[in-house]
């Protein structure tokens, strides 16, 4: 009798085993020789070495489709373990970007939206410029996760100016991470849509995905990561360039912004507009303009960004 036992890390133990081990039931009965026992975030294993051996290369299938889609429904299970590994293709569908939470397919839903997907697969950096709503830095923070998923890079930095915070840092409560976390929120959001709670909080911890203010960037090379650079407007010319220059060997940079909503003072101008104007010639770079069709909040966010269109 041999004997395994197979932790399962970063997915919630009832996703994989379902309510009252319903999943669980449906998998002892393609293997009828082996006795399975789940504790917690484990199962143990037991049976003939040749059937345990089965039974891993059956569950790692499992676990692949789990990371890769975000579910696993008794149907998944029934699938992947009747057919023989190699048949079972492990692909993205049509315009889908990554499989969220739920096996929600998130996908680039407008012509702009899949100018961005089409401008990150062909160069290294690009700047992605729209009004709030437009879906800019969703369709990023799902790129980066694809690229994480497909073991394309090998962390995410997320970043952008805590112009907001300027100095007075210090009288907010909390660390410097709970001070900051107010201004990093729409990179959670997107996150939290595209990765489960356990494994988002096992990746913030374990540094594969990092999220900081812009300041924290100076001085690193950021190699093998997917890095965004959110509401990058709010940079000024000298921490653009100091982000730019960042980039490291296999990174993938994407900035966004929105140049009508500058909140630096009157005397700087925003290093986002002087990098498009410097760099918009440069091989290997794309700019990417999304505008009012392209948003995908409410009906009326439309309407206001064009009212607002020609005020200063």
């Amino acid at each position: 009798m041999h004997e395994k036992v197979i932790e399962i890390v970063g997915i919630d133990p009832v996703t994989v085993f379902g309510v009252n081990e319903q999943k669980l039931k449906l998998i002892r009965k393609h293997f009828p020789k082996l006795k399975l026992i789940s504790r917690g975030n484990t199962i143990k294993v037991m049976g003939e070495p040749e059937e345990v051996e089965q039974f891993e290369k059956k569950w790692e299938l499992l676990m692949k489709h789990m990371n890769r889609y975000n579910t696993l429904t008794e149907n998944n299970i029934e699938n992947l373990l009747l057919q023989e590994e190699e048949t079972i293709p492990f692909k993205d569908h049509g315009e889908t970007i990554v499989h969220g939470n739920g096996g929600l397919k998130i996908k680039a839903r407008t012509a702009n939206q899949r100018k961005l997907v089409k401008a990150s697969q062909d160069d290294d950096m690009v700047f992605a410029i729209g009004p709030a709503g437009t879906g800019k830095t969703y369709t990023a923070v799902a790129l980066a996760v694809r690229a994480l998923k497909n073991k394309e890079v090998r962390r995410i930095i997320l970043t952008r100016p805590a112009v907001e915070a300027g100095e007075n840092l210090g009288f907010l409560p909390g660390d410097l991470r709970e001070k900051l976390d107010p201004y990093m929120a729409p990179l959670y959001d997107g996150l939290r849509d595209m990765i489960p709670a356990e494994k988002l909080a096992e990746y913030i911890e374990n540094g594969i995905i990092e999220i900081a203010p812009l300041a924290f960037m100076r001085g690193r090379t950021l190699d093998n990561a997917f890095v965004i650079l959110d509401e990058a407007q709010n940079a000024t010319t000298s921490q653009m360039k100091m982000f730019l220059t960042r980039m490291g060997q296999s990174a993938k940079f994407i900035i966004t912004g929105d140049i009508t909503q500058i909140d630096l003072p009157r005397n700087q101008k925003s290093g986002l507009v002087t990098a498009i104007d410097s760099l918009k010639k440069v091989e290997g770079i794309s700019v990417v303009k999304l505008d009012e069709n392209d948003v995908i909040r409410h009906k009326l966010v439309k309407k206001i960004i064009e009212a607002f269109k020609d005020v200063k």
